[in-house]
């Protein structure tokens, strides 16, 4: 396992990272704790959760995900130290979430406290802010006119993250969390983030996590030369594009079970003609050079320059193991080189 540095902070994550949000609906507290035994006994590192999950996210599955790991962490208590745990406030708009409202100073100290209940820990290593308070370019929403940028009031939401900072300041202060980061955010949203963090003396943000694959690449490369020349730990999520570049959903397939059998918060919105074309076109180019497709998908986030650690997920053991492996199989100048051609054509299919 391969091991990078999580941006400006002092922690070394491994270059995968397991995700979790499957815990608590497609997987129970058994399926969870093999998936983290064996990603640990692989050399990972790094878990990632959230208090909304699981998903598809619901009042009842809601923290689920995390109490999952406490469980784990409650019967290994001696691997703590050796993990770096992240987890997630949730942004604005969920009713059962502390009644929809937005992410502020006290809604952050209110949250830690209650994943660090959860999970059963002293600290959360990376905590970060699930979806900022504005609407943002993520979800299928990076068309044009899709949002107005000019209607935001931007010296209000920079007072918005002013506060947000200060409250993660008290975290930091209490030993709560270690660092904070973003997800589904902007260069922007980055940027205004760093400039408060060095006139008040707050703490910097030190990652993003956003949605990141063969099927959708709006991050490159803008937002990560940014995340490069700042230190920002750039996270790939859905690096199988919610498994649709594995070549399950081909035809109208739904396996029982799998993502797309569950209902969508957002709908299907990848679910598209020029996707599936893609598609077949990078399953035809993992036969031939000797990956799974999720492998192929995988091994080529990998490889992206600035991409710190990618996140995966797995609904049972053969796919995790399937995953895991992808990282120690680097690709081809020949395979890139096909997937570039695919990539050219196809380079925002949803």
């Amino acid at each position: 396992m391969n091991f990078s540095k999580l941006g400006s902070s002092n922690l070394s994550v491994s270059r995968v990272c397991l995700g979790s949000m499957t815990w608590g609906v497609q997987n129970n507290q058994q399926d969870a704790n093999q998936q983290i035994e064996y990603a640990i006994s692989q050399g990972v590192n790094f878990i990632d959760t959230a208090e909304m999950y699981a998903i598809p996210p619901t009042a009842e599955t809601y923290g689920k995900t995390e109490q999952i790991i406490g469980q784990w962490l409650k019967e290994n208590p001696n691997q703590r130290k050796d993990l770096i745990i992240a987890s997630k406030i949730a942004g604005p708009g969920i009713e059962w979430v502390r009644d929809g409202g937005p992410i502020n100073a006290k809604a952050i100290e209110l949250a830690v406290d209650a994943s660090l209940q959860r999970l059963n820990t002293d600290y959360i290593d990376l905590y970060q802010l699930h979806w900022p308070n504005r609407l943002m370019p993520h979800f299928g929403k990076h068309w044009p006119n899709q949002i107005q940028f000019t209607q935001l009031d931007a010296a209000d939401h920079q007072a918005q993250m002013l506060d947000i900072l200060q409250g993660l300041q008290r975290c930091i202060d209490a030993g709560k969390i270690r660092h904070c980061g973003l997800s589904d955010d902007s260069t922007w949203g980055v940027n205004t983030y760093l400039k408060l963090s060095e006139s008040h003396n707050l703490p910097r943000m030190v990652s993003i996590q956003n949605e990141f694959s063969l099927l959708q690449t709006k991050d490159w490369p803008y937002l990560i030369e940014n995340c490069v020349h700042e230190q920002i730990a750039y996270l790939p999520w859905s690096p199988l594009c919610t498994g649709l570049l594995t070549g399950k959903y081909a035809n109208g397939q739904r396996p029982e079970g799998s993502r797309w059998s569950l209902t969508q918060r957002k709908g299907l919105f990848r679910n598209t003609e020029l996707c599936h074309e893609a598609v077949a076109e990078y399953v035809e180019i993992a036969k031939q050079h000797g990956y799974t497709p999720a492998q192929l998908a995988l091994a080529w986030c990998d490889q992206v320059d600035g991409v710190t650690s990618t996140i995966i997920g797995a609904t049972n053991m053969q796919q995790l193991e399937e995953d895991i492996l992808a990282f120690s199989k680097p690709l081809s100048s020949r395979a890139l080189s096909d997937i570039g051609k695919v990539l050219t054509r196809y380079p925002a299919p949803f």
